[in-house]
């Protein structure tokens, strides 16, 4: 029988910082989620990462299928695991999302994997990753692109000053020059402006709700929460917000940054329904609290790097995320 960790939370002790990452250190790939059962798609994401100056291990399970999965649950869950004992690794990536790392969570050795404090890279499923190690390993994470991802030169650059160099960016959208570039996607709107700092917490919306109920979910208590996501109409959106306002979620947190929502549209006739910026400002602005829409930050070519448990500061009027801290040592 598996043991779960304990459901009462505790106080959040200060986040600790994995190593920055150097040119031709080793890298996990980890597939926690959906499958790449392609040789040479698999080949493809360890040439991205040799571009990086990074060198390239595969899990033992890598390449493997259960279903929409990558292996069964414990198979996963192992290989984590062991990318995390291995004193030869320096960071784990994610190749892909999907879903599945929920799963493999109480099969996770977080006594051994906050012994060995390492940057995990991934987004979308990989949410659950990231809050679990934040919850039970209490070391940064980067919520930014898989290694399979387009790793555009927004994504590369804001990855590289984290990871890398150890430093302290401002996010903010890009200005588009071209009217060809000039898309919703690059504007942010402001639900109340105001500027407030905390810890980032978050990521993907739909995993983040999934979470609520279980001991997998850090201490929300004054923090910066960031969600994104994609394919979900706007009322499934509104469900899972109010999730999030009933457990008490978003009635802790000092600001909120609600990045992309990618191709979420209601799938029948919109009239008479809501906006997903309706739905956002419904649930947001009686909170008090600064918030904006549309940060960079989700299921786009071109993405932010966010590290998770940081301090930072956002300006919900200058849709801005400042990171006051290195996320690395």
């Amino acid at each position: 029988m598996l043991a779960l960790p304990s459901m009462v939370a505790s106080a959040q002790p200060p986040t600790r910082k994995p190593p920055r990452l150097r040119r031709g250190d080793t890298v996990g790939l980890i597939e926690p989620a959906g499958f790449t059962d392609d040789e040479f798609d698999l080949a493809l994401v360890e040439e991205t990462v040799r571009a990086m100056g990074l060198v390239p291990k595969a899990a033992p399970h890598l390449l493997q299928r259960y279903g929409y999965l990558a292996g069964r649950d414990e198979a996963r869950a192992a290989d984590v695991n062991a990318m995390y004992a291995d004193d030869g690794v320096r960071a784990v990536f994610a190749v892909r999302g999907g879903w599945g790392c929920a799963r493999i969570l109480p099969y996770l050795d977080f006594k051994a994997i906050a012994a060995h404090p390492k940057l995990l890279i991934g987004f979308s499923d990989i949410t659950a990753l990231h809050l679990a190690f934040s919850a039970h390993a209490g070391f940064t994470t980067i919520h930014g692109p898989n290694a399979a991802s387009s790793w555009g030169e927004l994504s590369w650059n804001g990855f590289r000053t984290l990871a890398f160099e150890g430093g302290m960016p401002t996010y903010r959208n890009p200005q588009a020059t071209d009217d060809r570039l000039v898309q919703t996607r690059w504007r942010t709107w402001t639900i109340r402006p105001g500027k407030a700092q905390g810890r980032l917490l978050g990521g993907n919306l739909t995993v983040l709700a999934g979470l609520v109920g279980t001991p997998y979910l850090p201490d929300f208590d004054g923090a910066i929460l960031f969600l994104e996501d994609t394919d979900e109409a706007p009322y499934r959106i509104d469900r899972m917000l109010t999730q999030l306002a009933l457990a008490g979620v978003l009635r802790r947190v000092s600001g909120v940054v609600f990045g992309q929502c990618t191709d979420c549209r209601a799938s029948g006739p919109s009239y008479g329904g809501f906006t997903l910026t309706q739905v956002l400002k419904q649930h947001l602005e009686p909170l008090g609290i600064p918030a904006f829409q549309g940060a960079l930050i989700g299921h786009v070519a071109n993405q932010f790097s966010i590290p998770v448990g940081i301090p930072a500061e956002i300006d919900a009027a200058a849709g801005t995320i400042r990171i006051l801290e290195p996320a690395v040592a």
